[in-house]
């Protein structure tokens, strides 16, 4: 089995290591960040396929690899119903992708989820919205990406929030700033703990106390993914 990818950030509690570095200037108020593989190669093209030309199998490939690393996390949740909630996108991104990657991804992974885990998920797509255009995160530096966020998103029904754990969606991970930015304000409606799953995570993996326990993905992890893109055409899900 490749190795998963994943990032340690603090305890639900608020506790736990803190990060080196300029992350020091910002822990995360999510417990954990999980992902199936690095953002390169076979898996960077089945992400692209998705998000930029619309080839929507793709999602149920990216969902199942986003269940597999939730299988990480999963063994911490301390409730039997937690909630799924995808990164919302903002409504003119909607219009203009005409869907969100990230509960495309969800939705898959919730299925494959609910016939693996104890676990009993209820996938909500409307409690968290974005309700603020933002700049490509793209080259931007972690600090610029936090202020481009800052008060991006927001809870539409605290009463959904309140007391609940939470695995938030995304397709990919970078420096973590919009699920951080995310969970601040879960966090604030009263989410009780956050957790991230990701198909790939992108940078330079880091070793040693920076990030946990964060792995480089073995080779091997490349044959479902390459399996899944043939060229421009469709995405073998099955």
């Amino acid at each position: 089995m490749p190795s998963r990818l994943s990032m340690q950030t603090s305890s639900p509690a608020g506790e736990g290591e803190l990060l080196c570095g300029e992350c020091l200037k910002s822990r995360p108020l999510f417990a954990r960040a999980a992902s199936y593989g690095a953002y390169e190669g076979g898996l960077r093209e089945l992400v692209h396929l998705l998000k930029y030309h619309h080839v929507r199998p793709a999602a149920g490939v990216l969902g199942r690899m986003t269940a597999e690393a939730a299988g990480e996390v999963l063994p911490e949740f301390s409730s039997r119903n937690p909630l799924l909630i995808p990164v919302p996108l903002h409504a003119s991104k909607l219009r203009e992708r005409g869907f969100n990657q990230s509960e495309l991804i969800a939705r898959s992974a919730w299925k494959q989820m609910e016939r693996g885990s104890a676990l009993r998920f209820e996938l909500n797509r409307d409690v968290l919205k974005r309700r603020r255009a933002t700049e490509s995160q793209v080259g931007l530096t972690r600090e610029q990406r936090q202020t481009n966020l800052h008060g991006a998103f927001a809870v539409n029904d605290a009463k959904a929030i309140s007391g609940r754990e939470v695995l938030l969606v995304d397709d990919v991970l970078t420096t973590g700033a919009t699920v951080s930015e995310c969970a601040r304000v879960l966090r604030k409606a009263g989410a009780k703990a956050i957790w991230v799953a990701t198909a790939a995570r992108a940078g330079r993996p880091v070793t040693g106390d920076s990030f946990g326990s964060l792995k480089t993905v073995e080779t091997e992890a490349r044959g479902e993914e390459r399996a899944a893109v043939v060229g421009d055409g469709p995405v073998r899900t099955g």
